[in-house]
């Protein structure tokens, strides 16, 4: 089966009904997901950023999150150096390198609703491919 790397921006999109989210859908198909291990650190302040702006909302939002983390979805370690140097050489944040790195190791597509990583990501395909 396919895999799909899926970043934080994509995965939020779905786990708390954002209007994204049927893009994510329609990107990710049935596609097996992987994601840098650091993934469930930013969903889970995504939640709290949400849970701090909709205090009202919280116990929606933690039983989304938790919903979210039954997914099958496979996280793994990256190449911190080598996801270092493609933040330097892409202007990124060490973070979103971190899924660049892993698409491109994978040779996977990556699922990101971010802008700046997206065009990373596909200046990365044409430059290489």
């Amino acid at each position: 089966m396919p895999t799909s790397v899926v970043d934080a921006s994509a995965l939020a999109a779905l786990t708390f009904a954002e209007p994204a989210a049927a893009q994510v859908v329609a990107q990710l198909g049935d596609d097996d997901l992987v994601a840098p291990t650091l993934l469930w650190h930013e969903m889970a302040n995504v939640c709290l950023t949400k849970m701090r702006i909709h205090p009202s909302e919280r116990e929606r939002l933690l039983a989304a999150l938790h919903m979210a983390a039954r997914l099958d979805l496979h996280v793994v370690d990256v190449d911190h150096a080598a996801a270092i140097e493609l933040a330097e050489a892409t202007g990124l944040t060490a973070y979103d390198a971190a899924y660049l790195w892993l698409a491109r190791h994978l040779g996977a597509p990556l699922v990101t609703l971010d802008r700046k990583l997206a065009a990373a990501w596909r200046f990365g395909l044409s430059s290489t491919g």
